[in-house]
This record gives C-alpha cells, structure tokens and sequence, in this order.
C-alpha cells in the first residue's frame, strides 16, 4: 500500500471544513445563527454545504480530467467524456430545495467515486488514490445526513 502523501492528506481533509461547518449549524441551530449573524445565512447550514459541494464536483472534473490526459485513443475520449459527469450532475441536480439537493450530491459523491476507481484501475491517478478518496467520501456523505434526516 502506497501512503497518501502528507501534503494531499492535509488539503484533503482541509478541504472538508465547509462540510463540516454546514453540518454543525444543522445539528447545532445556535451555531448556525451565530455563523448567519456574523457570516450570513450563505456560509451556514445547507447553503455552505449545497454550494461548495457543488463547486467541488466540479473541482474534481478538472481532476478527472487531468487524469484523462494521461490515456491515449479511445480510451482518452472516454476519460474526457466521464470526467465532465460530476461537475454536470452539480449544475443539473442541485436545485429543487435543500433536501432533494443534499440528497442529490450524496449521489454524486458516490458516482464520483466509482469514477475515481475507474481511473485509478486504469493507473491513471496515483497508487494512493482510492485510499484518499474512499476516506472523504465518506466524510462528506456522513455530514449530508444532517440535511436530509
């Protein structure tokens, strides 16, 4: 097992405060009237985190397709083509309120997991992969329960 380089490790998991942060205010509402008076009710609850999980899928398109560029004929065409289905299923399916928006990027999270594997079986993405992306998946899935339980 290849070990997740440190400095990926750490923006990784840095990269999980918005989630967070909107899961404590569900959980929380004292928190998140705090954060609505100080920040605005855009950085709290589900609106930090519909937003930003939006903006990450479509993050990782770009990194799906990074890896796309490192296969060759057909196979590139179809890496380029899976690549733009997360940061799609953002712009498309995160309307409809806040529930159904949650519930609908937990889907995609997880798709994009299987997309994720799809590359890295391909040794298109680095041996440590899987083992960053399974670990904040799960993070992220967990803090969108808040939202739609």
């Amino acid at each position: 097992m290849t070990p997740i380089p440190r400095s990926a490790l750490i923006l990784g998991l840095a990269g999980l405060i918005p989630f967070l942060w909107g899961a404590m205010t569900v959980l929380w509402p004292e928190l998140g009237l705090w954060g609505q008076l100080r920040m605005g009710g855009r950085f709290v609850g589900p609106h930090v985190q519909l937003f930003y999980g939006a903006v990450i899928l479509s993050f990782m398109s770009g990194v799906l397709w990074g890896f796309g560029t490192k296969a060759t004929g057909r196979a590139a065409t179809a890496g380029y083509i899976l690549s733009v289905i997360p940061a799609l299923w953002a712009f498309l399916m995160t309307g409809g309120g806040p529930v159904t928006a949650a519930m609908n990027l937990i889907v995609g999270f997880l798709a994009l997991l299987l997309l994720d594997w799809h590359f890295w079986r391909l040794a298109l993405a680095p041996p440590w992969w899987m083992h960053l992306r399974v670990l904040l998946t799960t993070i992220v899935v967990l803090t969108f329960l808040p939202v739609v339980l």
